[in-house]
């Protein structure tokens, strides 16, 4: 099994459901193919790169996919979950607001470097927005990835506009 940790945000509602329940239902769409599912809090964050936009709920959920499974393959899942809460990329502004948004942080130990897709994701560690909630989750005998490393970058980036809201 290969250990994956995907970030989740939203900041728009559609078709009637807030960010808050997009989050919900992006997750349940997320234990019908990942095993050993967990979630973090729910965290209120500012936007950070393009700032005149509602804020962010965001949250980090980890969970294994099977040996078998390429992380193409995942990205795959994870688009037709994202377009299935309203997420049309053909429409959006890069970094604008967003109805569901899902990024792959880490597959196991792979590494991938192509226009499509970049793993580990290559702005982690100036995100505290997926550094908080990372570090919530992230057990002390992680395998794949050492937590100290993310717990210096947050106390480089700080985690200002960062605040925990609630649990789904």
């Amino acid at each position: 099994m290969i250990d994956v940790i995907l970030g989740l945000g939203s900041n728009k509602n559609w078709n009637g459901m807030d960010s808050m329940t997009l989050l919900k239902k992006a997750c349940l769409s997320l234990r019908e193919f990942l095993s050993d599912f967990s979630c973090s809090s729910v965290y209120r964050t500012k936007p950070l790169y393009l700032e005149n936009q509602p804020d962010f709920y965001n949250m980090v959920v980890r969970g294994k996919v099977g040996d078998f499974y390429s992380p193409f393959e995942l990205l795959d899942e994870i688009q037709k979950i994202e377009k299935s809460l309203g997420r049309n990329r053909a429409v959006e502004v890069r970094n604008g607001s967003r109805s569901m948004d899902i990024d792959i942080e880490f597959f196991g130990l792979h590494k991938v470097d192509t226009e499509r897709l970049v793993i580990p994701h290559p702005r982690i560690k100036e995100r505290a927005f997926v550094l908080v909630p990372l570090l919530e989750i992230l057990n002390e005998d992680a395998d794949f990835i050492r937590r100290e490393d993310f717990s210096e970058c947050l106390e480089q980036t700080g985690s200002a506009g960062v605040e925990k809201y609630g649990r789904l």
